[in-house]
């Protein structure tokens, strides 16, 4: 892999990850339309997605830090309640990736059809929740179980797990800062969890490897925008703004489509 693949991938799953357009379905496209393939390099792959939840944790760290220290109480309190939510969220993804994963990595195979479809697909979500009007609730259990269930289906490339997330808890009446905040905290664990199970599953050494360079250039990147789009989509989701990437999700979708037909 060369430092300017490197760099191209990195911005893509930085700025991806978070804006609610489907980190999936652009590496997807990006993969058929540039001819760049990082499925086949698990330590770029694990690179850049540890780039990612570093800009997480640095965005939140304060909300992360407290919920940690609270914890450490053994009371049941605000912080544990919300850490329980975290974790009720994340047992549909958790189902999904035990009983379900060759099924969904058989989905990565450059189709640009179904990208594009589930583009549309997400189009519709984001409408849908800019059109929600902002409610004063925090999340339940029950809803963030639900919020886990459109994490869940985000699996497929061109479904943003963001734009289904937020769009979902906007639905259901959520805090548009509350909905965003628990968004991103839900995805820690399972990325991390998904990329230890890689590395556990599968060989590191073998295939392509990046080069240190590389490495390092996909990290920066994927960090750097990583925490741009993280500090956007807070100011995107508060202010309501959601459509426009409604508007560019259908558009790249349609796009998709037609030169797949």
């Amino acid at each position: 892999m060369s430092w300017l693949d490197a760099l191209v991938l990195g911005l893509v799953q930085g700025l991806t990850e978070f804006l609610p357009v489907s980190s999936s379905g652009h590496l997807e496209l990006g993969r058929v339309l540039l001819n760049i393939d990082a499925g086949q390099n698990l330590e770029f792959t694990v690179v850049v997605h540890g780039a990612t939840v570093l800009s997480i944790i640095v965005v939140f760290f304060s909300d992360i830090r407290k919920i940690f220290v609270d914890s450490l109480k053994f009371r049941w309190n605000e912080s544990v309640r919300y850490l329980v939510k975290i974790l009720v969220s994340m047992i549909p993804v958790g189902l999904v990736g035990l009983f379900l994963k060759d099924q969904v990595e058989s989905l990565f195979t450059g189709n640009i059809l179904l990208v594009g479809s589930m583009l549309i697909i997400t189009a519709l979500l984001l409408f849908a929740g800019s059109l929600a009007r902002s409610g004063n609730r925090e999340i339940p259990f029950l809803h963030a179980l639900v919020i886990g269930i459109a994490q869940a289906l985000a699996v497929i490339p061109g479904i943003s797990r963001s734009g289904a997330t937020i769009s979902t808890g906007l639905l259901l009446g959520s805090k548009r800062e509350e909905v965003t905040r628990f968004s991103f905290l839900m995805v820690l664990l399972p990325i991390i969890a998904v990329n230890a199970m890689d590395l556990i599953s599968r060989d590191a050494s073998g295939g392509d490897h990046a080069g240190a360079l590389a490495l390092v250039i996909g990290f920066a990147a994927a960090f750097v925008t990583g925490l741009i789009a993280c500090r956007w989509m807070l100011s995107i989701v508060r202010k309501g703004k959601l459509v426009y990437f409604g508007i560019y999700c259908f558009i790249i979708g349609a796009i998709a489509i037609l030169s797949a037909l």
